[in-house]
Protein backbone atom coordinates (compact mmCIF):
# COMPACT_ATOMS: atom_id res chain seq x y z
CA UNK A 1 0.00 0.00 0.00
CA UNK A 2 1.69 3.33 -0.87
CA UNK A 3 2.10 6.22 1.46
CA UNK A 4 -0.25 8.23 -0.99
CA UNK A 5 -3.07 5.81 -0.01
CA UNK A 6 -2.57 6.06 3.24
CA UNK A 7 -2.38 10.00 3.34
CA UNK A 8 -5.40 10.40 1.30
CA UNK A 9 -8.00 8.52 4.04
CA UNK A 10 -6.34 9.91 6.99
CA UNK A 11 -6.58 13.89 5.33
CA UNK A 12 -10.12 12.99 4.92
CA UNK A 13 -10.47 11.69 8.06
CA UNK A 14 -9.06 15.24 9.23
CA UNK A 15 -10.87 17.38 6.97
CA UNK A 16 -14.40 15.78 8.52
CA UNK A 17 -12.88 15.76 11.79
CA UNK A 18 -13.01 19.89 11.37
CA UNK A 19 -16.25 20.08 9.53
CA UNK A 20 -17.95 18.66 12.24
CA UNK A 21 -16.23 21.17 14.51
CA UNK A 22 -17.52 24.07 12.53
CA UNK A 23 -20.80 22.64 12.69
CA UNK A 24 -20.80 22.23 16.58
CA UNK A 25 -19.14 25.85 16.86
CA UNK A 26 -22.06 27.25 14.43
CA UNK A 27 -24.80 25.29 16.50
CA UNK A 28 -22.96 26.78 19.81
CA UNK A 29 -23.06 30.77 18.40
CA UNK A 30 -26.25 30.31 16.63
CA UNK A 31 -27.58 29.17 20.32
CA UNK A 32 -26.35 32.06 22.08
CA UNK A 33 -27.31 34.08 19.15
CA UNK A 34 -30.94 33.21 19.16
CA UNK A 35 -31.16 33.22 23.28
CA UNK A 36 -29.56 36.72 23.15
CA UNK A 37 -31.37 38.14 20.10
CA UNK A 38 -35.14 36.77 20.72
CA UNK A 39 -34.58 38.47 24.93
CA UNK A 40 -33.48 41.48 23.52
CA UNK A 41 -36.18 42.16 20.35
CA UNK A 42 -38.65 40.94 22.56
CA UNK A 43 -37.82 43.75 25.51
CA UNK A 44 -37.04 46.29 22.38
CA UNK A 45 -40.03 45.50 20.43
CA UNK A 46 -37.80 45.10 17.77
CA UNK A 47 -39.51 43.07 14.83
CA UNK A 48 -35.77 42.55 13.06
CA UNK A 49 -34.43 41.24 16.09
CA UNK A 50 -36.86 38.74 16.71
CA UNK A 51 -37.05 37.68 13.39
CA UNK A 52 -33.14 37.39 13.47
CA UNK A 53 -32.90 35.36 16.76
CA UNK A 54 -35.88 33.11 15.29
CA UNK A 55 -33.37 32.64 12.07
CA UNK A 56 -30.91 31.26 14.35
CA UNK A 57 -33.21 28.54 15.59
CA UNK A 58 -33.70 27.68 12.27
CA UNK A 59 -30.05 27.87 11.13
CA UNK A 60 -29.35 26.05 14.85
CA UNK A 61 -31.44 23.42 13.28
CA UNK A 62 -29.89 23.01 9.97
CA UNK A 63 -26.57 22.71 11.30
CA UNK A 64 -27.35 19.64 13.28
CA UNK A 65 -28.86 18.19 9.43
CA UNK A 66 -25.34 18.75 8.37
CA UNK A 67 -23.83 17.29 11.73
CA UNK A 68 -25.95 14.12 10.92
CA UNK A 69 -24.45 13.67 7.81
CA UNK A 70 -20.93 14.20 8.22
CA UNK A 71 -21.81 11.64 11.38
CA UNK A 72 -23.68 8.98 9.60
CA UNK A 73 -22.78 9.33 6.07
CA UNK A 74 -25.53 8.11 3.83
CA UNK A 75 -27.65 6.50 6.66
CA UNK A 76 -28.44 9.96 7.18
CA UNK A 77 -29.96 10.96 3.76
CA UNK A 78 -33.74 9.87 4.74
CA UNK A 79 -33.53 11.91 7.80
CA UNK A 80 -31.93 14.64 6.36
CA UNK A 81 -34.69 15.32 3.37
CA UNK A 82 -37.47 15.11 6.02
CA UNK A 83 -35.16 17.89 8.38
CA UNK A 84 -34.83 19.48 5.62
CA UNK A 85 -38.67 19.69 4.88
CA UNK A 86 -39.33 20.92 8.04
CA UNK A 87 -36.61 23.33 8.02
CA UNK A 88 -38.40 24.54 4.67
CA UNK A 89 -41.28 25.26 6.32
CA UNK A 90 -39.96 26.69 10.06
CA UNK A 91 -38.60 29.34 7.50
CA UNK A 92 -41.63 30.32 5.40
CA UNK A 93 -43.73 30.39 9.05
CA UNK A 94 -40.88 33.05 10.01
CA UNK A 95 -41.08 34.98 6.94
CA UNK A 96 -44.77 35.16 7.26
CA UNK A 97 -44.43 36.43 10.81
CA UNK A 98 -41.58 38.93 9.95
CA UNK A 99 -43.90 40.49 7.35
CA UNK A 100 -47.19 40.54 9.21
CA UNK A 101 -45.36 42.15 11.92
CA UNK A 102 -43.20 44.41 9.65
CA UNK A 103 -46.44 45.77 8.32
CA UNK A 104 -48.89 46.13 11.49
CA UNK A 105 -45.88 47.75 12.97
CA UNK A 106 -45.85 50.30 9.94
CA UNK A 107 -49.45 50.83 9.41
CA UNK A 108 -50.05 51.65 13.21
CA UNK A 109 -46.97 53.56 13.88
CA UNK A 110 -45.39 51.31 16.83
CA UNK A 111 -41.90 52.54 17.43
CA UNK A 112 -39.80 50.18 19.62
CA UNK A 113 -37.31 51.12 21.50
CA UNK A 114 -33.85 51.56 20.69
CA UNK A 115 -31.61 48.33 21.61
CA UNK A 116 -27.90 49.06 21.73
CA UNK A 117 -27.54 45.80 22.86
CA UNK A 118 -29.23 44.46 19.59
CA UNK A 119 -26.84 46.36 17.56
CA UNK A 120 -23.51 44.61 19.75
CA UNK A 121 -24.93 41.07 18.75
CA UNK A 122 -25.68 42.02 15.05
CA UNK A 123 -21.82 43.54 14.88
CA UNK A 124 -19.89 40.39 15.94
CA UNK A 125 -22.91 38.17 14.35
CA UNK A 126 -21.21 40.66 11.26
CA UNK A 127 -17.82 39.80 11.62
CA UNK A 128 -17.87 36.02 12.80
CA UNK A 129 -20.56 34.73 10.43
CA UNK A 130 -18.05 35.35 7.04
CA UNK A 131 -15.38 33.91 9.29
CA UNK A 132 -16.89 30.68 10.07
CA UNK A 133 -18.51 30.38 6.24
CA UNK A 134 -15.08 30.71 4.80
CA UNK A 135 -13.89 28.07 7.09
CA UNK A 136 -16.84 25.85 5.99
CA UNK A 137 -15.99 26.61 2.06
CA UNK A 138 -12.05 25.30 2.60
CA UNK A 139 -13.51 22.07 4.23
CA UNK A 140 -16.22 21.55 1.69
CA UNK A 141 -13.81 21.90 -1.06
CA UNK A 142 -11.35 19.29 0.25
CA UNK A 143 -14.30 16.80 1.14
CA UNK A 144 -15.84 17.80 -2.53
CA UNK A 145 -18.58 17.88 -0.15
CA UNK A 146 -21.83 19.83 -1.88
CA UNK A 147 -24.03 19.96 1.65
CA UNK A 148 -20.78 21.49 3.57
CA UNK A 149 -20.67 23.99 0.60
CA UNK A 150 -24.36 24.73 0.65
CA UNK A 151 -24.01 25.35 4.75
CA UNK A 152 -21.51 27.47 4.48
CA UNK A 153 -24.00 29.99 1.61
CA UNK A 154 -26.51 29.55 5.08
CA UNK A 155 -23.73 30.68 7.05
CA UNK A 156 -23.19 34.10 4.51
CA UNK A 157 -27.20 34.40 4.53
CA UNK A 158 -26.92 34.80 8.24
CA UNK A 159 -24.12 37.06 7.61
CA UNK A 160 -26.30 39.70 5.49
CA UNK A 161 -29.47 39.49 7.83
CA UNK A 162 -26.67 40.76 10.15
CA UNK A 163 -25.82 43.64 7.94
CA UNK A 164 -30.01 44.47 7.55
CA UNK A 165 -30.33 44.09 10.86
CA UNK A 166 -27.22 46.09 11.77
CA UNK A 167 -28.67 49.25 9.39
CA UNK A 168 -32.24 49.08 10.96
CA UNK A 169 -31.23 49.23 14.82
CA UNK A 170 -28.95 52.14 14.52
CA UNK A 171 -30.92 53.96 12.44
CA UNK A 172 -33.49 53.70 14.74
CA UNK A 173 -30.97 54.16 17.69
CA UNK A 174 -28.95 57.31 16.71
CA UNK A 175 -31.63 58.90 14.15
CA UNK A 176 -34.85 58.08 15.93
CA UNK A 177 -35.92 56.73 12.36
CA UNK A 178 -38.93 54.39 14.05
CA UNK A 179 -39.79 52.92 10.32
CA UNK A 180 -36.39 51.55 9.94
CA UNK A 181 -36.40 48.45 11.99
CA UNK A 182 -40.00 47.00 10.49
CA UNK A 183 -38.84 47.74 7.42
CA UNK A 184 -35.31 45.96 7.85
CA UNK A 185 -37.80 43.20 8.90
CA UNK A 186 -39.56 43.51 5.55
CA UNK A 187 -35.84 43.32 3.50
CA UNK A 188 -35.19 40.19 5.30
CA UNK A 189 -38.73 38.21 4.57
CA UNK A 190 -37.78 37.89 1.16
CA UNK A 191 -34.20 36.11 1.64
CA UNK A 192 -35.58 34.11 4.35
CA UNK A 193 -38.43 32.62 2.44
CA UNK A 194 -35.79 31.92 -0.66
CA UNK A 195 -34.33 29.87 1.85
CA UNK A 196 -37.28 27.94 3.03
CA UNK A 197 -38.41 27.57 -0.42
CA UNK A 198 -34.57 26.04 -1.48
CA UNK A 199 -34.98 23.75 1.56
CA UNK A 200 -38.35 22.37 0.71
CA UNK A 201 -36.56 21.54 -2.89
CA UNK A 202 -33.79 20.06 -0.65
CA UNK A 203 -31.85 22.28 -2.63
CA UNK A 204 -30.25 23.88 1.12
CA UNK A 205 -28.22 21.15 2.11
CA UNK A 206 -27.61 19.07 -1.11
CA UNK A 207 -28.81 16.39 -0.80
CA UNK A 208 -27.78 14.88 -3.44
CA UNK A 209 -24.39 14.69 -2.47
CA UNK A 210 -22.95 12.55 0.37
CA UNK A 211 -20.48 13.62 3.33
CA UNK A 212 -19.06 10.53 4.02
Amino acid sequence: MSSETITRPASRLANVRRGRQLEYLTIAWNSLEAVASISAGLFAGSIALVGFGVDSVIETSSGAVLLWRLRDGERGEARERIALKLVGISFLLLAAYVAFDAVKSLLMREPPEASYFGIGIAAVSLVVMPLLARAKRRVAVQLNSRAMQADSRQTDLCAYLSAILLAGLVLNALFGLWWADPVAGLIMMPIIAKEGVGALRGETCGCADSCH
